[in-house]
């Protein structure tokens, strides 16, 4: 019988999930709202994340898409990271976060306890976006007797979506949504949109689907409203499964 997921939101792109016995922990953000001054500009964080530090717990490893955008790693999720055994991240992540950050270039793995961790390529923006986004990644969670979890950072790209629904048979997708839009790129979103969150469901043909990322700062532009409506629209509702913050669920 295979095992299921155990996944609590928190708020944000940050999510604890538990599967084979093993607590992982994705995008750390613990800040209170407020400003977060990113170079020229500002990111304005709305909720609060509803998991502390403590609440989350001993984790076996920390899964951070990138490291240099306070959405998804504020002044106390950093903080954090010196608290965890393991930190997987993009290889220029890792060297900017020394520690016990591990960086994997997209398809290399690595093993956390009965779990294999396969770092999967990720855009975060149009293509062409990575000279002025920077490096990010996504991952994919495999095990015997355990569902295959797609976990996919700040991605926007469904073509990329496509490369890894060509290597891996998915059975969950966490989807970093909210169609996260700035001054860059002419305010095209860095994120899924929640149209291609559904294009990237069908793709993977995933029993279901958790969104992240998509509620509790200012520039993530479709919330879940949105997300309802288009999973609805495409005949999708029974995959979708849309946590609110503190909630828990076993897929």
């Amino acid at each position: 019988m295979t095992e299921n997921l155990g996944i609590t939101l928190s708020g944000g792109p940050t999510a604890l999930l538990e599967l084979a016995g093993v607590r992982l922990l994705t995008d750390p953000t613990f800040d209170a709202p407020g400003d977060h001054p990113v170079g020229e500009r500002v990111l304005v964080k709305t909720e609060d994340s509803v998991l502390t530090e403590e609440a989350v717990g001993v984790v076996d490893a920390v899964l951070l898409s990138h490291d240099q955008h306070p959405d998804n790693l504020d002044d106390r999720g950093r903080a954090y990271l010196g608290t965890v055994p393991l930190t997987l991240v993009t290889p220029s992540g890792a060297e900017r976060l020394g520690g016990t950050a591990q960086g994997l270039k997209p398809w290399e793995e690595t093993n956390v306890g009965p779990l294999t961790i396969t770092a999967v390529p990720a855009l975060h923006g149009p293509e062409g976006a990575e000279q002025f986004t920077g490096e990010v990644t996504g991952f994919v969670l495999t095990g015997e007797g355990v569902p295959t979890v797609y976990v996919s950072g700040d991605n926007a790209s469904v073509d990329l979506v496509r490369e890894i629904a060509a290597r891996f048979r998915i059975d969950i997708a966490v989807l970093f949504a909210g169609a996260a839009r700035t001054v860059f790129f002419d305010g095209a979103p860095l994120t899924l949109t929640s149209a291609n969150a559904v294009e990237a469901a069908k793709v993977l043909d995933a029993a279901k689907v958790v969104p992240l990322h998509f509620r509790g700062w200012q520039h993530f532009t479709e919330g879940p409203d949105v997300l309802r409506k288009e999973f609805e629209t495409a005949g999708l509702t029974d995959r979708l499964v849309l946590l609110e913050p503190g909630q828990r669920a076993e897929i």
